[in-house]
């Protein structure tokens, strides 16, 4: 499959992008050499391949939900440029 010129200004019109013309043959030029890839790639036999769910055999090791303190407050606080003795102090985003 090649891509046309008129391809590359449709798919460039569909995405948004604006695409001068000095660049659109460099564009199908690209685009071509990426299906080509992709066909040398369906070419590959993967028939006794089993499908993945994860490209490795690694699972989440999940830990348990703990509350600790890992900034004290105060010197939190102290980094900000404006606050009270509980919060940062920002300005008002809603009226």
């Amino acid at each position: 499959m090649k891509v046309s010129q008129e391809d590359v200004k449709k798919i460039a019109h569909l995405a948004r992008l604006e695409m001068p013309e000095l660049k659109i043959g460099e564009m199908q030029h690209s685009i071509n050499k990426v299906l080509v890839w992709m066909e040398a790639l369906n070419s590959v036999d993967t028939s006794n391949v089993e499908p993945l769910v994860h490209m490795t055999p690694a699972l989440n090791n999940f830990r348990e939900d703990e509350s600790k303190v890992t900034l004290d407050r105060a010197k939190a606080l102290a980094l900000g440029p404006d606050t009270n003795e509980t919060y940062f102090k920002v300005p008002q985003v809603i009226e």
